[in-house]
């Protein structure tokens, strides 16, 4: 099996919007339509909390959001940064969910990290959508609290393209890391998925097509697999 690094991920998204011309607002609609109709196949209880940060990883939970109420599914953003830190793509999806009317929370804004798991633990579902593969580290507050209070909620979660926490690289978890039943991952595997122990974390693993061209995607594949 073919893994993608950290630095492989970052590359099909320059590459793409660079060379191939596809917009990053593309790449990040086919992304999370993807993952909202694994979602719809999975069968959800309504309603799903989509946990938000407010990175591409982000911006890809409010396009869940908006296909799965399309799909009739009730849903609640949770969003778990300020919205002034959205920028880019992230921050269009955002205003679009806005416009959209879409139930919206706000940590800090509509209320505390205690409130945010009261809200979870009334979830039928719960989409981590905090942090992605660009992420090093340990999960800092408040975000390391976010992630406490999914897992604490003991529901049903997708993770997107990695669970906030597991490094994609190594497969290592510094601090606090969301243990997904599933995960929609992007393009291809992250190599921290083989690691020892990374499978307790990302549950069933499926890959996600974003759209760009097989040329592409070979490309950026056999250097990742090339070390």
């Amino acid at each position: 099996m073919t893994f993608l690094t950290r630095a492989s991920a970052r590359a099909v998204d320059e590459i793409a919007i660079r060379d191939y011309h596809l917009p990053g607002l593309v790449l990040m609609e086919n992304a999370g339509r993807g993952a909202a109709e694994w979602l719809r196949e999975l069968g959800p209880a309504s309603p799903v909390c989509i946990c938000c940060g407010k990175g591409n990883n982000g911006g890809d939970g409010f396009v869940i959001a908006r296909h799965l109420e399309l799909f009739g599914i009730a849903v609640e953003v949770l969003v778990c940064c300020d919205p002034a830190e959205l920028t880019g793509d992230a921050r269009v999806n955002y205003d679009v969910v806005t416009a959209a009317g879409l139930p919206r929370w706000h940590l800090g804004r509509d209320g505390s990290l205690a409130d945010l798991a009261n809200r979870l633990t009334r979830a039928g579902w719960i989409v981590d959508a905090l942090l992605g593969t660009g992420a090093r580290g340990a999960p800092r507050d408040p975000l390391a609290g976010v992630i406490r209070a999914i897992n604490a909620a003991a529901r049903p979660v997708l993770a997107v393209d990695l669970p906030s926490g597991l490094d994609a690289d190594t497969g290592e978890m510094p601090g606090e890391c969301v243990r997904a039943q599933f995960t929609a991952t992007f393009v291809a595997p992250k190599r921290g998925f083989a690691a020892p122990g990374a499978r307790d974390v990302t549950g069933e693993v499926r890959v996600i097509e974003i759209g760009i061209p097989r040329r592409l995607r070979d490309q950026v594949l056999a250097k990742a697999d090339g070390g």
